[in-house]
């Protein structure tokens, strides 16, 4: 069952890091269920102070994944029809069977937007930039975070390597 367990625990860890780039999944939370999943364990000890405050963490990083592309859209001059057009390109980008659509998705979808709210193409294409930078921007943070969550999920798991092994 242990065995089974952290099997669960590492699974939610890469789920966590593939879903700082995929919008479905939110990366951090995802990887501090798997620290949850730890420490759910009896024969793992992980500090309630940890699980708290990765917890925090998780949360924090969720509510600015909201934020930071509409900053980045509205530093550039970006509209709400910007905002939209870049949810749905990313959408788009994602089922779209083309390499790097996750990354053009969002940018030609904020520039569509801008151009359908009659902006003219060189302000379409700066909202545009700034919506691929704020999408970026976020999904590196998140990337980030959910690295270090699996940097301590291995510590944990190299501490009490004699019980789980």
């Amino acid at each position: 069952m242990d065995i089974f367990l952290i099997i669960v625990a590492a699974s939610l860890m890469v789920l966590g890091i593939v879903g700082s780039f995929l919008p479905v999944l939110p990366g951090p939370f995802t990887s501090w269920i798997g620290l949850l999943v730890l420490y759910l364990m009896p024969e793992i000890e992980v500090s309630v102070v940890t699980l708290i405050i990765t917890l925090i963490v998780a949360v924090l990083i969720w509510i600015l994944d909201y934020i930071i592309p509409a900053i980045g859209t509205k530093k550039f001059g970006g509209t709400r029809a910007g905002m939209i057009g870049t949810t749905l390109g990313l959408i788009i980008g994602l089922l779209a069977p083309i390499p790097g659509g996750i990354i053009i998705g969002p940018f030609v979808g904020a520039f569509v937007g801008e151009l359908i709210n009659k902006a003219d193409s060189r302000t379409a294409l700066k909202a545009a930039f700034g919506s691929l930078l704020g999408f970026l921007t976020s999904a590196f943070i998140k990337f980030v975070v959910a690295i270090i969550y699996l940097g301590v999920f291995i510590s944990i798991i190299w501490e009490h390597r004699s019980v789980v092994f």
